[in-house]
């Protein structure tokens, strides 16, 4: 009888340390994480879909300055390499 109990508490000695450190793991974290949340990662999930579709919006809003600004470049550099004419005035 005292043998099992011997056994029983070195068992219990050791596993201590490995629980504490399993606890204290990414994947410990992780799951206590779920544990005080519910279904937190459904959350985490919609919030990232709206952050995602935030920055495509702003993504395509730089896309159509950038090509505004290509016209307008273009445009500029039309009118400075145009030959002047003999006939046209300057101010």
């Amino acid at each position: 009888m005292i043998s099992i109990a011997i056994v029983l508490l070195v068992f219990v000695a050791l596993m201590i340390p490995i629980v504490a450190i399993l606890v204290d793991s990414p994947l410990g974290r992780s799951i206590a994480r779920r544990l005080e949340g519910g279904a937190t990662g459904a959350g985490d999930l919609g919030e990232l879909h709206r952050k995602v579709d935030l920055l495509e919006g702003e993504v395509e809003e730089l896309h159509r300055s950038l090509t505004g600004m290509k016209d307008e470049l273009q445009f500029v550099q039309r009118l400075l390499e145009k030959p002047k004419t003999p006939g046209s005035s300057s101010s």
